[in-house]
């Protein structure tokens, strides 16, 4: 019998483990090895990716996709096709992938509350009633999990290379923000420079008028062509 121990080390970063499974409490009750699942491994670096960090996610990987490997596109969510051409990619033979089905398809046809042995027994009959060894579903079905892992791992560089190229876009981005702001803000304080000068310039010319006076001013601001009321239309 295999404990729990062994188990975690054959198939480290493997298993999902369900929610409510390894609690305290379960630690009370006996259960067999087949029961048990092995501890969740520690959390790594590539499960918080950032736009900034990048992780060692060849440190886990035992196992690379080879061939055409299914593409990850953001927002989609992979479905039975795109895990079948992982499996491809992981070297799994379509008929291997097939014993693992079956082998799916006779558990969830079970009850429920069929007690595990009985649903052992009835699953072990009737892979022997196809002709297939037992040994042969758990070697497939390991290297579909095995699969999955790699693929996980080949989406989270995926990703990790995503968030790298889009980081750099933003900071192209900002910058170019910085210049445009910068360039506002020159714009806006050589318009202020443009009307101090002008209006010392104004001041300068408006000395020549203030000698001839109002009246003539006015005089011949209403008979020129030329000249318009800077309130809006001629004078």
């Amino acid at each position: 019998m295999t404990d729990k121990k062994g188990l975690g080390e054959t198939v480290l970063g493997w298993f999902v483990v369900r929610e409510g499974e390894g609690s305290a409490g379960a630690a009370d009750e006996p259960s067999s090895a087949d029961d048990r699942q092995p501890e969740p491994p520690p959390e790594d670096d590539h499960d918080r990716l950032t736009p900034t960090s990048r992780s060692p996610l060849g440190a886990r990987q035992a196992l690379r996709l080879q061939g055409d490997v299914p593409n990850v596109v953001a927002g989609t969510t992979p479905d039975a096709q795109v895990f079948a051409q992982v499996f491809t990619a992981a070297q799994i033979a379509t008929e291997a992938q097939q014993r693992v089905d079956k082998a799916v398809s006779l558990l969830n046809s079970l009850p429920t509350d069929t007690p595990k042995d009985v649903r052992k027994q009835i699953v072990e009959a009737s892979l022997k009633a196809f002709g297939i060894p037992v040994d042969e579903i758990i070697e497939a079905a390991a290297e579909e999990i095995q699969a999955l892992e790699a693929y996980i791992q080949h989406g989270a560089r995926h990703t990790q290379n995503v968030l790298d190229d889009a980081g750099q876009q933003i900071a192209k981005l900002e910058a170019q923000v910085a210049e445009i702001k910068k360039l506002m803000d020159l714009q806006l304080r050589t318009q202020q420079t443009l009307v101090r000068a002008s209006n010392e310039q104004k001041l300068r010319v408006q000395a020549v008028l203030e000698f001839f006076g109002q009246d003539a001013v006015a005089r011949v601001v209403r008979q020129s062509p030329k000249l318009v009321d800077p309130r809006g239309g001629k004078v």
